[in-house]
């Protein structure tokens, strides 16, 4: 089964969100005005943007998961989708990340603009976590990664 189809037709049925090309190439993403929400890798994963801010605010939930990963000082993170539970956690975390959208344009960053490359750019490849419910996947002992 396709599970970011899947999540990503769910997705698309949202009012709030358009579909538009991800800068990063990764095909399918999912917009809300000209803030790229959500886009997806392959048949399996997903990246989302939030914010710092919605970040260290979900972060004890986030750290719990193992079909969530972060990267330290990155706006976006990768949702495994695995199950269909984990479908249910990405439109969680993309309403989240509807509601960051909302408060950065309504507040801008006294920094400045900057972009903020998707999981896929400027870093190292993630380290992918499995569940350990799934036939013939394994799971570090670790639920996401810094």
């Amino acid at each position: 089964m396709n599970t970011a189809r899947h999540a990503s037709e769910q997705l698309m049925s949202w009012p709030a969100l358009s579909e538009g090309r991800t800068p990063c190439g990764s095909g399918l993403g999912l917009n809300a005005g000209s803030q790229e929400i959500v886009h997806f890798h392959g048949d399996h994963e997903a990246d989302v943007h939030l914010t710092r801010a919605m970040i260290a605010k979900l972060e004890p939930a986030l750290a719990g998961s193992t079909a969530v990963h972060l990267r330290t000082g990155s706006e976006w993170v990768t949702v495994r989708l695995d199950i269909d539970s984990d479908i249910d956690l990405l439109a969680t975390l993309v309403s989240a990340a509807l509601q960051a959208a909302t408060r950065a344009e309504a507040e801008p960053d006294v920094r400045g603009p900057h972009r903020d490359p998707c999981t896929r750019q400027g870093s190292p490849a993630p380290v992918i976590i499995r569940h350990p419910d799934v036939p013939g996947e394994e799971t570090s002992g670790r639920s996401c990664y810094r």
